[in-house]
């Protein structure tokens, strides 16, 4: 019965999606782009793709930046006209897409606002994804209670910030605490959500979140040896939910060292193989452990497209 009535609300999205993935760049046009000897000849290889003249209007001579941000315009105008013609619930999964750009942007803000910067500066550095009607509302805050108190009422991420979040909070709180704080409320959140779409889309998209809330447990792990961050503040930041979840986030919490990471990793069939070659470069001292929290997010990276 619901296929029946599939394409009434989403029929023509399920065409335009169908032709964008078709427009995807092939193997053959990576193999042509891996012959170019100068950005000009990468922007004539492209120009014969689904890109088309996206870079005809930029000055020579043509920058890495300026080819990243151009594409990635491309990727937010075509996910903007997706969720503008979208209804519920597809287009409530969709603003739970842009949230994570969202939290990083604001968090950005609040950077810029405990150093004195000019934050209206700062917005050009903000993910598109993740631009909000009333962004430009936060940069007129001047101080880091103004800063809270828009967030509160000019942002999506409200609940996040008001159930986990003070004012003071942002003023006493290393940075990357605050992110790791509203990041594990939206996960939850998003992962509840999908919780109630119903099997395919709740089955792929938990899957998915818990490994997204495996990686951030596990890299907020390694990342906090050696440092102030208390055991306690720790498991605080670990989301509650995940493959990890509770036995191994509690063990996480408790680890002194990258083998007791390891150990507790091994009891997950699939991540056992990201610690092949870590702990034994560890062993004959390659590298320290921001060197293999490094090697372990490129894996963790590669994992997710396999």
């Amino acid at each position: 019965m619901e296929g029946l009535f599939f394409n009434v609300n989403n029929g023509f999205l399920e065409g335009v999606v169908r032709g964008y993935k078709a427009g995807i760049l092939s193997q053959g046009h990576y193999a042509s782009l891996t012959q170019c000897e100068s950005l000009e000849d990468l922007k004539t290889q492209l120009s014969a793709t689904d890109y088309g003249n996206f870079l005809a209007n930029e000055p020579s001579p043509l920058s890495t930046t300026t080819i990243s941000d151009k594409a990635t315009q491309i990727l937010v105008d075509q996910f903007n006209f997706i969720r503008n013609n979208s209804v519920e619930p597809l287009c409530k999964f969709l603003d739970y897409i842009t949230y994570g750009y969202m939290i990083d942007n604001v968090v950005l803000l609040i950077t810029g606002t405990l150093h004195e910067r000019d934050t209206h500066e700062l917005l050009e550095r903000c993910h598109p994804l993740g631009i909000f009607d009333t962004m430009p509302a936060l940069c007129v805050a001047t101080n880091v209670e103004e800063l809270y108190q828009s967030v509160l009422v000019e942002t999506p991420l409200a609940p996040y910030f008001r159930d986990c979040l003070s004012a003071a909070d942002l003023d006493d709180l290393n940075i990357e605490i605050i992110r790791n704080t509203v990041y594990k409320a939206y996960l939850e959140d998003f992962y509840n959500f999908v919780g109630t779409l119903g099997s395919p889309t709740s089955e792929v998209m938990q899957t998915i979140l818990a490994f997204e809330a495996d990686r951030r447990t596990i890299n907020i792990t390694i990342n906090s040896f050696d440092t102030e961050l208390t055991k306690e503040q720790r498991a605080k930041l670990f989301p509650a939910i995940g493959r990890l979840f509770p036995e191994g986030n509690n063990a996480l919490a408790k680890a002194d060292d990258l083998e007791q990471v390891r150990l507790v990793c091994d009891n997950i069939s699939e991540y056992r193989s990201f610690f092949d070659n870590s702990a034994s470069a560890q062993a004959s001292h390659d590298v320290g452990d921001l060197g293999i929290a490094t090697q372990l997010e490129d894996r963790f990276f590669g994992w997710k497209f396999i």
